[in-house]
């Protein structure tokens, strides 16, 4: 059973999301680790497809339970965490499991993982970049932006704590360097 996993970590809005999505299409044997949250849905997020969304009981009774490889409360109230359960059943299938977490959750990930991993954060240009996706998106109130940019100057903060450290000015150059990496990894 091949037990490595890769990590992908950047303040929200880096396209991290994005960048994986890409790497997912490009190698088969990659399977995406679905994070659980104690937060609601946004959008056209589906239960079991994007996140395993559980109420903020049962979130905090499968910690209770040590189901959890690793969690954090990212914002006041809202959990975010990875399943052992998920893990084990991507392992199973002979998948390498890829990660789309937040900074914490990537560093707890390495720290956990060593050599099975390989960390890679994702770097946006600057943070009026950053701010002008969020924007973009549509998705979040004004005071929730605040909150993830204000979050994000402690994030990039820790970048050196990650394998590598990709730039995301243009997306097919950070996909691109990103394989790069993958491919060097998993050999």
């Amino acid at each position: 059973m091949d037990e490595r996993l890769i990590i992908f970590s950047a303040p929200s809005g880096s396209g991290k999301t994005t960048i994986v999505r890409e790497l997912l299409k490009l190698f088969p044997q990659f399977e995406f680790s679905i994070s659980a949250t104690s937060r609601l849905p946004r959008g056209e997020e589906k239960h079991g497809v994007d996140y395993y969304f559980l109420t903020n009981d049962e979130f905090r009774s499968r910690v209770a339970n040590g189901e959890f490889v690793e969690w954090e409360e990212v914002y006041a109230g809202t959990c975010y965490g990875t399943l052992r359960s998920e893990m084990e059943r991507i392992w199973a299938k002979g998948n390498i499991i890829i990660f789309d977490v937040d900074v914490m959750g990537g560093i707890n990930l390495k720290r956990l993982f060593g050599d099975k991993a390989c960390s890679i954060f994702i770097m946006p240009p600057s943070l009026e970049e950053l701010e002008r996706r969020l924007r973009g998106r549509g998705t979040d109130a004004e005071e929730v932006i605040a909150k993830r940019i204000g979050k994000a100057s402690f994030e990039l903060s820790k970048s050196s704590e990650f394998d590598f450290t990709v730039v995301n000015d243009k997306l097919d150059e950070a996909v691109k360097e990103a394989t790069s990496i993958i491919r060097n990894f998993i050999k």
